[in-house]
């Protein structure tokens, strides 16, 4: 333990000072949430500084244990636990809780503060981001530990309330936990019968305990949360069981110490007003002005000694392991530092080379394959999954060895869980030495939504191999068809959707989103087999852009056509039936608006002149392409939902095809000619 907690004298003034920080803050921003860090407040003193492994000197060190605060909105429990245990998390940030580009913003954000491990707030994701931190703990060690050395060893802990426990999310990941056996993670559930709007009891009567030993976990059920010792006997029990996860019921009192709104949800989402702070501060026998803790509970707090202990021991023992495995300690180093292999920039040229030769045509889902089998050899950090759908979206390559409860792997079999996967997979890359990719149809991104925009949010670069990009999915009908899914993911910001034409396409996509790092990519796929582009050298590096000049007009430019995926290959076609009218028609690939609108002003002017009229054609909703071709343009697409029957027939319903490209064209060039004659 770093402290001797269980002293009394020492933890209840470490407690009420996380009470006391969150009351003032909340004030003084006249905004925020007291009532959980005031209720957790105990329960965080035997978890951080009964047995949480860190050094707040080196928030990024390896081997630390991972928390998770799932119930974001308490964010001054965390604030404050950095702030006392000696991260760079001075006085003067708590002050400026929930202001602008501060260090302490209303929800824990991954990138603004030192020792936050993910971006937590909307209810649920937290607890699926921890599950995706303890399967990378699990692949990492299975891969790089050995019986006489065992350099990755830590926890993942969690903190929830009854709102994570009531968004589906939750039910999805922690069921997934149970069966692969995660028991290096270990949750809290803060049981205080409350939320916004009141006691719970009246929407939400769950038999906690029942529903998690139901999913295998290890369920410690009435643990006090006001008693440390209680808590940290529990916490001993937990980390004793690694077959399962465990979760720690803890009841407790929302807002404890505030004299009148403890136990009520008026101590949840606003300030307590500055006559119950005083009145609290009494109460809590704490005489302090507004954010002032004194040098005792400070001590008593700081984990810098400890923390610069435990890692300079655990260096020593990287130390022995480097000298008696070298190779495997640089990938260790390479991997969970996010370093792509030194010859990685060569190897994926020659795999976007080798498909650029290959002229057969293929579904892009397969040549999504290719490229997963193509790097997984050289990227061992790639742990795919899929979410019930691995055949169907080609996510499972040859070198796939599925994670089980009993070994580590580099395939996850996810279920159909769709937002619980894509919430794991940021948790994993979060935690970091993997680099992970999740599938499911285009359509059933809805469900993942928003772990997808959380991604985005981070700046975490995962990949999601989104499938049957269109209503060529046929039969399956408007259920599975997706419309306007594409258009939405692309205002998203910063991600990158990718919708290749071919599998040269497809190999640059891969290569750019395993080079991007610090972006989320959706890949977008088709079912059908696809034709192989022609392209010259120059071509197939201007893929890389974003967007390029595919098939170059014969004549003077007078039309250009904007396509991708497979209506490429409509364009392509009605560009050959145009030119066969003596009219010059440009083919542009847009595989990738994300990375083609941030090319320079010349660039993109060079593809898409101004003042030529422009055609989108997209089997998907129409408004999107305004972007690209203007009020004046044209857009063959979709704005109605699909319908059930065979590919080719819904292609024609639908009036995606090169004749309706023709005669938009056509349409186009002939009230040009009619706006010139006036």
């Amino acid at each position: 333990m770093f402290h001797d907690v269980k002293s009394l004298s020492a933890s209840v003034p470490m407690a009420n000072a996380i009470r006391v920080l969150a009351m003032d803050a909340v004030l003084h921003a006249n905004s925020g949430h007291p009532g959980m860090p005031m209720g957790m407040a105990d329960i965080a003193v035997a978890l951080w500084a009964g047995h949480l492994k860190h050094n707040p000197k080196n928030p990024n060190w390896s081997d630390r244990d991972r928390f998770v605060l799932s119930n974001g909105h308490g964010s001054m429990l965390i604030y404050s636990l950095l702030h006392l245990t000696g991260y760079d998390l001075s006085i003067d940030d708590i002050k400026a809780f929930r202001t602008l580009h501060s260090k302490t913003p209303g929800h824990p954000e991954r990138g603004y503060t030192p020792g936050v491990e993910t971006t937590t707030g909307p209810l649920g994701q937290g607890i699926a981001n921890a599950v995706g931190m303890a399967v990378a703990e699990k692949v990492l060690a299975a891969e790089f530990n050995r019986l006489d050395h065992t350099i990755v060893d830590h926890f993942t802990y969690a903190f929830l309330g009854d709102g994570c426990l009531m968004e589906g999310i939750s039910h999805e990941a922690c069921s997934l936990a149970g069966t692969l056996g995660l028991g290096k993670l270990i949750v809290f559930y803060d049981d205080n019968g409350i939320s916004i709007d009141g006691h719970v009891e009246g929407w939400f009567s769950d038999d906690t305990p029942a529903r998690f030993r139901s999913y295998n976990w290890h369920v410690m059920p009435a643990v006090d949360g006001h008693n440390i010792s209680e808590v940290l006997a529990a916490i001993d029990a937990a980390k004793a069981d690694r077959g399962r996860p465990t979760l720690i019921c803890c009841k407790t009192v929302i807002g404890k110490g505030a004299p009148t709104k403890a136990g009520s949800h008026d101590s949840h989402g606003n300030p307590l007003g500055a006559a119950e702070i005083a009145a609290a501060r009494r109460a809590l026998d704490w005489p302090h002005p507004a954010f002032e803790i004194p040098f005792e509970v400070y001590d008593a707090w700081n984990a810098d000694k400890l923390g610069g202990e435990r890692e300079s021991d655990w260096i020593g023992r990287f130390a022995r392991y480097r000298d008696q495995y070298p190779e495997l300690a640089s990938e260790y180093d390479r991997r969970i530092n996010g370093r792509l292999p030194a010859d990685f920039s060569q190897l994926s040229d020659d795999f976007v080379q080798k498909a650029a030769s290959q002229a057969d045509a293929v579904a892009t889902r397969k040549a999504s394959l290719n490229a997963v089998e193509a790097f997984t050899p050289v990227l061992p950090e790639l742990v795919g999954g899929s979410a019930d759908l691995a055949g169907s979206n080609m996510t499972i390559g040859r070198e796939a060895k599925p994670l089980t409860k009993a070994s580590g792997g580099n395939y996850v079999y996810y279920g159909v869980r769709e937002f619980g996967m894509a919430a794991i997979v940021n948790g994993m890359l979060a935690h970091g030495g993997v680099r992970p990719f999740g599938g499911t149809y285009v359509m059933f991104s809805e469900y993942a939504r928003n772990a997808i925009r959380m991604a985005a949010l981070m700046k975490l670069g995962v990949i999601h191999v989104l499938t049957h990009d269109s209503i060529a999915l046929g039969q399956d009908g408007p259920t599975h068809q997706p419309i306007e899914q594409l258009a939405t993911l692309r205002m998203m910001p910063n991600l990158d959707v990718w919708r290749p034409c071919d599998a040269t396409e497809t190999a640059v996509a891969w290569q750019a989103a395993l080079q991007h790092n610090g972006t989320p990519t959706v890949l977008a796929l088709s079912r059908q087999n696809l034709p192989a582009q022609t392209r010259t050298a120059k071509q197939v590096n201007d893929i890389a852009k974003g967007g390029y000049t595919l098939s170059k007009e014969a004549s003077p430019l007078q039309v250009v056509i904007i396509a991708t995926g497979s209506e490429v290959e409509i364009a392509v076609e009605a560009q050959r039936e145009l030119q066969g009218q003596g009219i010059g028609v440009r083919v542009v690939s847009l595989p990738s608006t994300f990375l083609f609108d941030r090319q320079d002003h010349a660039y993109r002017q060079d593809v898409l002149p101004a003042n030529i009229p422009r055609v989108s054609v997209e089997a998907g909703v129409a408004d999107y392409w305004r972007k690209y071709v203007g009020l004046e343009g044209a857009v063959v697409g979709i704005d109605s939902f699909g319908e059930s029957a065979a590919p080719d027939v819904l292609f024609k319903h639908f009036g995606v095809t090169a004749s309706a490209v023709v005669k938009a064209a056509q349409s186009l060039l002939s009230s040009s000619n009619r706006t010139e004659g006036r």
